[in-house]
């Protein structure tokens, strides 16, 4: 199995040929390899993101079958199903790098910004458990003094939300945390711009460049 230093660099690399609109070098490769594929897999790089249709996960990183192991919600939040999914990676696959992706104009975001200005609005239960847990990450901007407008808000909301759900992972998975610990695994947060189709990673602690 690969390093997580190896497959962020793969990531990287990846993103910058969909950027550039030179993908499908690995997405080919792995197709011509799908009867190999089917007696098992061993995903290099797991990837929690938004369910958002505009964020295609694979294509954005120009990889294919195989590749990556995809965990998609709304909100790229972290439940016991998101958690669950992520250490049968790690435990059964051996992968060494996981990566919370957000994206740029999150609807997610978009609409817990709408339950703490409009509190009270019916939605169904399941619904309400995303905004209930993306709903930490934007309510301490709301709160400042000086408030920024809605898509400055929209932005930091993501970010915020991203570095939560890299903290909830490590912080409540004894499994993943022990593999961090002796650094035979890697979490770390990234931002899908929409506008620009390129990738930002951050670490788990703090929304700076790590590529």
């Amino acid at each position: 199995m690969i390093s997580s230093e190896e497959a962020l660099a793969r990531l990287v690399e990846g993103n910058r040929r969909f950027a550039a609109g030179t993908a499908g070098g690995a997405s080919q490769r792995n197709f011509e390899m799908r009867d190999q594929l089917a007696a098992g897999q061993h995903p290099w790089a797991i990837v929690l993101g938004c369910s958002d249709s505009r964020v295609p996960i694979e294509m954005v990183f120009d990889q294919g079958p195989g590749d990556l192991f995809v965990v998609r919600v709304a909100g790229n939040v972290v439940a016991p199903t998101q958690m669950g999914s992520i250490e049968l990676a790690v435990e059964r696959f051996g992968t060494r790098l996981v990566v919370v992706l957000g994206h740029s104009r999150c609807g997610a975001i978009a609409a817990a910004l709408d339950e703490i200005e409009r509190p009270g609005a019916m939605m169904p239960p399941g619904l309400r458990s995303i905004i209930d847990l993306v709903r930490p990450s934007v309510e301490g901007f709301l709160a400042a003094t000086s408030r920024p407008d809605r898509e400055t808000l929209i932005a930091r909301g993501m970010r915020a939300n991203v570095l939560a759900s890299v903290n909830r992972l490590v912080s409540g998975s004894d499994v993943l945390a022990r593999l961090v610990r002796s650094q035979q695994l890697a979490v770390v947060g990234a931002e899908y711009s929409l506008e620009t189709s390129l990738v930002h990673f951050f670490d788990g602690t703090q929304a700076e460049s790590v590529v």
